[in-house]
């Protein structure tokens, strides 16, 4: 007969499965092939997108509440301003979605309406620029150019931050098809582990943090 085993190497053995199962979920998407359909990522890019600074070219939705004169989309121009009624030429170059609402609503308040409620969302980004976003050391909005490689991206975003999730980087991509979500495994691409990975002008990419 063997000998019996210690208590704790049986509790030891009873965890390793649910150990490899945790891990083979966390890492899933994180194969040298990523997918064009990938969907269902659990990171609140949306919200990144708000967060985003406007440009020329992006466009918005202002509602206005019980106002509907004064709601509906705008294209910020080339030299970065929008043509707002009642208000006149506003510029919103490199703000943020809720700072153009609280501008709006400022302009609005100055002998217009009383109280004004304003909302402002992001709807597209400017074709010919990408977003890098998340955990990366200067995340923000970069000229596009040719043939520019995920890689590319988030170096000119400075690089990937201390508690970036190197392996599972984000691209949001918004075609005729609609809108797809692709898990890209950045860190294998620059070990040559994995094949390169092209971005197209309008692309987001978000670091989320690593869950480790």
């Amino acid at each position: 007969m063997s000998p019996a085993r210690p208590r704790h190497l049986h509790k030891v053995s009873a965890i390793l499965p649910a150990v490899a199962l945790l891990l083979g979920v966390l890492h899933g998407g994180c194969s040298a092939t990523a997918s064009t359909g990938y969907s269902d990522v659990h990171v609140d890019v949306r919200s990144a997108i708000q967060a985003a600074s406007l440009g020329p070219g992006d466009e918005f939705e202002v509602r206005v509440y019980e106002e509907t004169a004064l709601s509906g989309p705008h294209t910020v121009s080339p030299t970065g301003q929008i043509d707002y009624p009642l208000i006149g030429t506003v510029t919103v170059e490199g703000l943020v979605a809720s700072q153009v609402a609280a501008l709006l609503r400022q302009k609005l308040a100055q002998g217009y309406l009383k109280h004004p409620y304003v909302t402002v969302s992001v709807k597209t980004l400017s074709s010919k620029k990408i977003f890098v976003l998340g955990e990366v050391k200067a995340p923000g909005r970069f000229a596009y150019t040719d043939n520019m490689s995920i890689v590319e991206a988030v170096t000119l975003a400075g690089g990937f931050a201390s508690m970036a999730e190197r392996n599972y980087a984000i691209v949001t991509r918004i075609d005729a098809t609609g809108e797809k979500r692709i898990p890209v495994p950045v860190d294998k691409i620059m070990q040559g582990l994995a094949v390169n990975f092209q971005v197209q002008p309008g692309d987001i990419i978000y670091v989320p943090e690593t869950i480790l």
